[in-house]
């Protein structure tokens, strides 16, 4: 058992927990093995070297740990069948914030917590403390402004917005209004800071970034309510903007590299000072997620100017709540199958390219396949009866 020394002495790079068992771990350094249920074990090497991994340890599996990427789609999908115009939004701030969000990352070189501290000289001639990582830890890309912070404010700021503009209406001065804005702004704000304590305490991020991300998340949702050329957007600007995204952060990386700014400098800090090879895993990678988010804003336009939606969402059918549940339950479905798909790791080109088709031909029969076939079984009910 872990002796009575064991302490939380709060959230940043002093965020650490003591125990009276010593180990030694990669260069000699001496870490404190705990496990966050208080119970030491013996001590033993962690398994991660000095030296610099070419390749990604972590099984396709493993790699599906960014969890918030993947419930966040599904809920932009929910929604969508629900109010088309709300989860059309949301999609665009989902991609276009987290596109933001590499190129912040990339200009701001924001250190993240567990390599940070083995590297300062904030400590002097005294021991650097060690933080304790998890599996989520390791995240490879830098760290200023949180992704998860940005995302989850930028998301859930336009779900209550909508919210509250579809059931107050002009009835907003009522007493009953006031409690139900208030109640909801209570539930955003409850779900940002759970998420940047989620972020800090797994030394994923520092107290300024989660802010920052929260912030800079509710700028973007709020922009876009200003935005109304997204509603009805061709397929071509729909290529456009898949192909500019794209080629801007290419560029921009390709820029720096020339002038001798390595924007992949994270992915050497992940890999030398993760705990666990493993829990480095491609898919936190910028590229990944930059692949990941521009195939589901080019499957998202597919799939709005097929022939199959307009067929099935935009008759009298798609108005039926019988099908517009049907096709939530079923997008969830087939959302939650193309997730368990694993992608071979081993080749990081060839992982981002089947990462962006695959996200891509998700949300095109999210979108556009699942609800043609729910309603087609629909009418064709329909005429029997008749």
């Amino acid at each position: 058992m872990c002796s009575d020394n064991l302490k939380y002495s709060g959230y940043g790079p002093r965020s650490v927990r003591a125990a009276s068992q010593l180990g030694k771990s990669k260069e000699g350094r001496q870490v404190r093995n705990y496990t966050p249920t208080g119970l030491c074990f013996s001590p033993q090497t962690l398994g991660c070297t000095a030296s610099v991994h070419t390749s990604f340890s972590g099984t396709p599996s493993a790699a599906r740990h960014t969890s918030w990427s993947h419930l966040r789609y599904k809920l932009l999908f929910s929604r969508f069948h629900l109010r088309e115009a709300v989860g059309v939004k949301l999609i665009w701030v989902a991609v276009i914030g987290d596109w933001l969000n590499l190129v912040f990352k990339w200009i701001l070189f924001g250190q993240r917590p567990y390599w940070w501290v083995h590297e300062t000289s904030y400590y002097g001639n005294a021991s650097a403390p060690v933080i304790q990582q998890f599996p989520l830890t390791c995240e490879t890309g830098p760290g200023s402004p949180s992704g998860h912070a940005m995302g989850a404010a930028g998301v859930y700021y336009v779900m209550v917005t909508a919210l509250l503009s579809c059931v107050l209406g002009p009835q907003h001065r009522t007493c009953a209004a006031r409690c139900l804005r208030g109640l909801l702004w209570l539930a955003f704000w409850a779900v940002q800071v759970c998420v940047c304590l989620s972020r800090v305490f797994l030394a994923a991020h520092f107290p300024h970034q989660v802010i920052a991300g929260v912030i800079s998340g509710m700028v973007v949702a709020e922009a876009f309510d200003h935005i109304h050329s997204i509603y009805d957007v061709s397929l071509r600007r729909y290529l456009g903007t898949t192909l500019f995204l794209f080629g801007f952060a290419l560029g921009f990386y390709l820029l720096l590299k020339v002038l001798g700014v390595d924007l992949l400098w994270t992915l050497e800090k992940a890999k030398r000072w993760c705990d666990r090879p493993e829990w480095v895993h491609i898919e936190t990678t910028p590229f990944a997620g930059l692949l990941r988010n521009l195939g589901i804003l080019f499957g998202l336009g597919l799939a709005l100017n097929s022939q199959l939606y307009r067929e099935s969402c935009k008759g009298n059918v798609g108005r039926q709540l019988p099908f517009r549940l049907s096709c939530i339950a079923a997008s969830l479905l087939v959302l939650h199958l193309f997730d368990s798909f694993d992608l071979p790791t081993d080749r990081e080109i060839l992982f981002y390219l089947l990462s962006f088709c695959k996200n891509a031909a998700a949300h095109l029969c999210a979108v556009a396949l699942i609800p043609y076939c729910i309603a087609q079984v629909l009418w064709r009910g329909d005429k029997k009866l008749l």
